[in-house]
């Protein structure tokens, strides 16, 4: 049975994801940094839909820890064959005035840091096992490029360009890279958000409708997929066409 490893999968479009490539066969590692029941809570439903599933605590940001975490997976379910990167952290707003240098590592530790632990934790055995799959959960905020948000668009397009460069390296060893960008998909962390914020938002989406991490979840499982074998370098907006490539 092929393993998914999901990072930041305790709850919101991680935890759909999790579920999602659960219900596809996978044996699902559950990654979280403090919400412990909460992935327990989606392991169990992983297990009742039939698949084996663990839940991993880690600090996806720290070298240590992600080497641990990956060891830990390898003994518990065996080689990490698709990785998803979905862990991030608090994106505050802040105007470009009051930006700090400090504000764009915080964001770059999630983006970059984080996900370069991690394709290096996972290389040696896809390579040995030849091939495997890496998906990034990016953001359609590099295009909408919101006042307020340099810090993680900046982070954000960083982690696009590490996609598009791991794509083309890791095709000889059959590893395909793909990038899934959502756009505003309410999930727990949007819970601040007003009505009117919703509204306007809605009111640029051609599909008329908000994003479910259903959507986002589907995409993610078409390029785990074997069908997506010819697929890497590519990055699909999951947003109703509120942007369009």
């Amino acid at each position: 049975m092929r393993v998914a490893l999901v990072t930041g999968a305790s709850r919101g479009l991680g935890a759909a994801i999790a579920e999602r490539l659960g219900a596809d066969g996978f044996a699902v590692a559950v990654n979280y940094a403090r919400s412990a029941a909460q992935a327990d809570e989606v392991v169990a439903r992983i297990r009742e839909a039939g698949s084996p599933a663990e839940a991993f605590q880690a600090d996806v940001t720290d070298e240590t820890a992600v080497a641990e975490l990956v060891a830990n997976v390898h003994d518990r379910l065996g080689a990490v064959h698709a990785l998803v990167l979905n862990a991030t952290g608090p994106q505050p707003a802040s105007a470009i005035a009051d930006v700090t240098w400090q504000a764009h590592l915080d964001q770059l530790e999630f983006f970059v840091k984080s996900p370069t632990l991690l394709m290096q934790a996972v290389l040696p055995a896809m390579t040995r096992a030849g091939g495997g799959r890496v998906i990034h959960v990016g953001s359609d905020i590099i295009e909408r490029a919101l006042p307020g948000n340099s810090a993680y668009a900046a982070a954000k397009a960083a982690q696009l360009g590490l996609a598009r460069v791991w794509a083309r390296e890791l095709a000889p060893l059959g590893i395909t890279v793909n990038t899934v960008a959502p756009g505003w998909v309410p999930v727990e962390r949007h819970e601040s958000s007003s009505a009117a914020e919703r509204d306007e938002y809605l009111s640029s989406v051609p599909l008329g409708r908000m994003g479910a991490p259903a959507d986002v979840a589907g995409a993610v499982s078409y390029l785990a997929s074997d069908a997506a074998a010819f697929v890497t370098g590519v990055r699909l907006a999951v947003n109703g066409g509120f942007t369009v490539d």
